[in-house]
């Protein structure tokens, strides 16, 4: 398992993020296609842009949305299915 609070990641440089208005939603675009995210991976995924720890976006996330619970739960299962689909990339 890899050091994922620690570890910085940022979006793969083979999906490109944008807000989709047609969508109404952030999505991930490749070239086979197309992932529509909802409102909680958009805003996971935001802040990968640039290179972040999870443990920094959870840190960013917690500023955005203090009254959510599991903030740090839901980021992390995220990041760790995000890197499994290679949306993540390790920046080391």
């Amino acid at each position: 398992m890899f050091p994922i609070d620690t570890q910085a990641f940022v979006i793969s440089p083979h999906f490109r993020f944008q807000w989709e208005e047609a969508q109404s939603a952030w999505v991930l675009l490749y070239p086979e296609g197309m992932v529509t995210l909802n409102g909680s991976a958009g805003e996971i995924l935001f802040c990968f842009q640039q290179p972040a720890s999870t443990r920094e976006v959870v840190a960013r996330l917690k500023q955005k949305f203090p009254d959510v619970d599991t903030l740090e739960a839901d980021v992390i299962e995220f990041v760790a299915l995000a890197v499994e689909k290679s949306w993540l990339v390790s920046k080391t």
